[in-house]
């Protein structure tokens, strides 16, 4: 029996030699592998004894060659294979464990051209091939984490055809996101990320329950592994939990740490950044207490005990913190229904996606991830004759728009949002609505700073908010009208800022 070894991670690899060969395997390796188990002491045969061609190119080729394929690709349930294979010197190659040069981490580290060409693995690539396809007979191994499960099935009988099947579809799925990897990289540098092939990779973290409803199936795949930092304390997360906490995520993390965001199918109905959690927590349930009930609730904070007593007095879904605290904890350990999830830091943090897309029938849209920068705000043109000197309402309300669904309109009064509109066909009716439920709930809204992700194109709006009290308002122009809605700013006396950039989000 023979075990073929070349590995770039070489973690546990000399572990994994030894085992082998007390099982009676014998050891073929490569360049930096043979030396590392030469090293170790054990007893390795170096690929050119088996080829009987040395390593050339500076090892661009060692791997590409009969001895190596024919032993791992021949069929072993085939006589005539067999037959070739003995006239032709060929000896099988039973287990590969192989795992590939450090594309990844080689254009994360450096821009040198010549060095990221080096970094693409060729006879790696083809070894992993060559073992899965012929997956009945050889044992493919690309993950280290996998070595204690292959001696265990070896020495336990469970080598079965299922065994070395799961190991088949996982060596493919290796090379497979090493090759979309490398063509994602290329068509950056020389594409600008837009080349006639999009791959999209992601890695399992968890099946969930279901999907958006019942009858769907669902998971949640990570690009790095940025979900392996959020830690499950009770509960599990729905298909619509991960969607409604990536909103809530994403608006606390933009205004920062000591906010706190309630998120209800997707849409803020609640936020506030005040001087401590509790009152932030108690501002954003003060802006619409009835749709926070079941919500999901981000804190970019740490959750203390008094802090979850305040959360506590309603039924939360969700809640997602930078830490939750033991004591806190035992706050929520008789609400049954409640999920808690934290990523034991001291703010909230996201992973920054560069890019951004979405399914369509057929296919999906792709685009480059939009991105809200303060100095939108800082460098606002002001196009009225009033203006206010502190904007961190304006701040405040513009992050929550850009990060809500058109159409929309954000109110926010003394770092607390006061009230929302979002998801309508009409921004004014996006503003009146946000209006009317301030009004049923008797929440001031005068004196508030007013955001609209896109253009008003009509004064109607500007209008509604005058007579609601408004003191400023941010959004960012572009519309024919324009003109109209600086006059109406001017007669209402309310600040008017334009942005020059949109934030959509459909």
């Amino acid at each position: 029996m023979r075990a073929l070894l070349s590995v770039s991670d070489k973690t546990g690899i000399v572990e994994f030699a030894k085992e082998l060969i007390e099982l009676g395997y014998e050891i073929i390796s490569t360049g930096g592998t043979w030396r590392v188990l030469k090293d170790a002491g054990l007893e390795v045969t170096e690929i050119s004894e088996i080829t009987n061609f040395p390593e050339c190119f500076n090892g661009r080729v060692k791997t590409l060659n009969p001895y190596i394929h024919g032993g791992i690709l021949f069929r072993r349930d085939k006589v005539d294979h067999f037959q070739e294979a003995k006239k032709l010197g060929i000896e099988p190659i039973d287990i590969v464990c192989v795992n590939l040069y450090p594309f990844k981490e080689t254009i994360q580290r450096t821009e040198n051209f010549e060095e990221i060409i080096e970094n693409i693995d060729i006879g790696g690539p083809t070894m992993v091939r060559s073992a899965a396809k012929n997956f009945e007979s050889v044992i493919i191994v690309t993950d280290p984490n996998d070595y204690n499960k292959v001696i265990d099935a070896l020495k336990n009988d469970k080598n079965s055809l299922e065994f070395r099947r799961d190991l088949m579809i996982k060596a493919f799925e290796h090379t497979a996101s090493y090759d979309a990897t490398i063509a994602n990289y290329m068509n950056k540098r020389f594409n600008d990320s837009f080349g006639d092939k999009q791959f999209i990779v992601g890695k399992k973290v968890f099946n969930t329950r279901y999907g958006e409803n019942p009858h769907q199936r669902g998971a949640l795949y990570e690009f790095e592994d940025f979900y392996a930092n959020l830690n499950v304390l009770k509960g599990e997360a729905s298909f619509n939990n991960l969607t409604d906490i990536n909103a809530c995520m994403k608006i606390a993390v933009s205004l920062g740490k000591g906010s706190v965001v309630i998120v209800k199918h997707g849409n803020p109905c609640g936020a506030a950044l005040k001087d401590d959690l509790i009152t932030s927590w108690q501002k954003a349930l003060e802006c619409d207490p009835v749709s926070a009930f079941g919500g999901v609730v981000t804190v970019n904070g740490v959750v203390t005990k008094e802090l979850a007593e305040e959360i506590n007095k309603i039924f939360v879904e969700v809640l997602v913190a930078a830490t939750i605290t033991e004591e806190a904890k035992e706050v929520f350990a008789n609400k049954k229904r409640i999920k808690l999830f934290d990523l034991g830091k001291s703010k909230l943090e996201i992973s920054g996606d560069l890019f951004d897309f979405k399914h369509i029938e057929g296919g999906f849209v792709y685009q480059d991830a939009d991105i809200i920068k303060e100095e939108e705000v800082l460098e606002a043109k002001q196009v009225s004759k009033a203006a206010i000197e502190d904007k961190k309402d304006l701040m405040m309300a513009w992050k929550i728009a850009a990060l809500t669904k058109s159409n929309c309109v954000v109110y926010v009064k003394d770092g607390a949002m006061v009230a929302v509109g979002m998801g309508m066909t009409s921004r004014v009716d996006a503003a009146k609505c946000a209006l009317k439920k301030a009004e049923e709930l008797g929440i001031d809204v005068s004196g508030s700073a007013m955001a609209s992700e896109a253009f008003f194109p009509f004064r109607d709006s500007v209008d509604a908010a005058a007579e609601a009290g408004v003191k400023a308002i941010i959004e960012p122009g572009g519309s024919i009208r324009d003109d109209e809605v600086i006059q109406a700013a001017d007669e209402h006396g309310i600040a008017l800022y334009f942005t020059g950039v949109r934030h959509f989000l459909h």
